[in-house]
């Protein structure tokens, strides 16, 4: 008699093989299908009818393995039409003086032309290939194929089928014509894309121009940037509606400007100062300033250079790092300045009567303000005269008008009135060989005159 355990595994014991074969079952499919390998690829992605543009959108939701199949693919159909172009090309060299060369000829373009129209598909998958992260020496070698049969066949065909490849090529619309459609096009939206630019600039300068307190080099810099960006960003949007890829241009630029950094550190300080001008504004167009060694008035401030002319007329363009650099004088800012002069009167004068007449000839200028009032003070005695300090204070403009207007008057009121005007002088003392007392003698700083 059995036990109930013998009778409970003879129960279960059937249970667990049958699992045991449906969890091992799925095995084998599974390595089936893993050697059957990936999918095969649709049709359209493959036929040589399909046109370019629909290519690019079927080429989309593939994976990395399965353009690379593609690829492949297209290299066959690539591989067998250059073979008959091959043989063409052999038949038209055999008949060269035969009366069915032209035949020939036309035999080999034809198929040239066919495929090239291959060779753009097939540029297209590689392409699409890369960018989904492909293989690169891979990619090169597909690359190199297409160049090396373009080349060998151009250096060994002769000048009547390249003449007709030639001419098959211009008069192709996917050739020449197409060519000539995409140049129009991009030549008519740059004059469009320039005339929005300059809308856009006009908008911009109007705006700009309501702003308070915007300097006009500010207002300047803002007007040429909007210009700026707008052809770019138009540019952009034309070379990728026409179907250019325009990411290897990003690339370009993020690449280049590396280098560029390092290569044009002067360059971009002339940039930053530019910026730094525009933004905390010491000066503005038409300021009368001392920069940088240089005094004269400011005609035009760019992103690189400061543009100052001088009194005698002369145009000085100084770098923005060293006008930033240094200390920078605007004398225009103020609306009144001080004129600093100094008159000096001999020692023997009367300084009461020299302050009456200079009091009476500063307060009788046209120029010069009253408030702040005008100061006349004895500021020094010096080696050869007693100095009287005059600051009259005007405006900006008549600064210099007040300044040679009261030296020319200062000088006649002073003759008019006996005063005089000292030029420097050094006494000598020379004591002879007896015991004479010393003798003294001026003599004038300036040879030319006579004490």
């Amino acid at each position: 008699m059995r036990s109930p355990l013998h009778a409970l595994l003879a129960l279960v014991a059937p249970t667990l093989i049958a699992l045991t074969l449906i969890a091992a079952s799925p095995a084998p499919a599974q390595d089936a299908a893993a050697e059957e390998g990936p999918p095969p690829l649709p049709e359209a992605v493959v036929d040589p009818a399909t046109p370019v543009e629909d290519l690019v959108l079927r080429l989309t939701p593939l994976t990395r393995d399965e353009l690379a199949a593609a690829a492949e693919a297209w290299l066959a159909l690539v591989k067998e039409k250059t073979q008959e172009v091959v043989d063409a090309q052999i038949a038209a060299r055999e008949a060269a003086d035969a009366p069915g060369g032209d035949a020939e000829r036309e035999k080999v373009v034809t198929l040239t032309e066919e495929r090239r129209r291959l060779f753009a598909s097939y540029s297209t998958v590689v392409d699409a290939w890369e960018r989904k992260a492909g293989d690169a020496d891979q990619i090169a070698a597909y690359r190199a194929y297409r160049t090396a049969i373009v080349v060998d066949e151009t250096r060994s065909a002769d000048y009547q089928t390249l003449l007709k490849q030639a001419t098959a090529w211009a008069l192709s619309e996917d050739g020449g014509v197409g060519l000539a459609i995409d140049l129009a096009v991009i030549a008519a939206s740059l004059a469009g894309l320039i005339f929005v630019a300059r809308m856009a600039r006009r908008i911009t300068r109007r705006g700009v121009a309501r702003v308070p307190n915007l300097s006009k080099l500010l207002q300047a810099f803002f007007v040429v940037l909007v210009y700026w960006i707008v052809l770019a960003v138009g540019l952009m949007v034309v070379l990728s509606a026409l179907g250019l890829d325009i990411t290897p241009v990003f690339a370009l630029i993020g690449g280049a400007s590396f280098i560029l950094a390092f290569a044009l550190q002067s360059t971009l300080g002339n940039l930053a100062a530019g910026l730094m001008i525009m933004i905390n504004r010491p000066f503005d167009e038409g300021d009368y300033v001392s920069v940088a060694g240089v005094a004269g008035t400011v005609k035009a401030v760019s992103i690189m250079s400061t543009t100052v002319t001088t009194p005698d007329n002369q145009v000085i363009v100084i770098p923005n790092a060293s006008v930033w650099g240094d200390v920078i004088t605007n004398v225009t800012t103020s609306p009144e300045r001080r004129v600093d002069l100094v008159f000096g009167i001999g020692y023997g004068d009367d300084m009461g009567k020299a302050q009456e007449v200079l009091t009476r000839l500063v307060e009788a200028h046209p120029l010069v303000l009253d408030d702040p009032a005008p100061m006349i003070k004895v500021g020094a005695l010096g080696a050869s005269s007693v100095d009287f300090l005059v600051r009259p204070w005007v405006k900006g403009a008549d600064y210099w008008t007040v300044y040679w207007d009261l030296t020319q008057q200062v000088k006649a009121a002073f003759d008019a009135e006996g005063i005089s005007i000292p030029f420097p002088q050094q006494v000598e003392y020379s004591r002879p060989w007896s015991d004479v007392a010393p003798q003294k003698t001026i003599v004038p700083s300036d040879p030319d005159k006579k004490a």
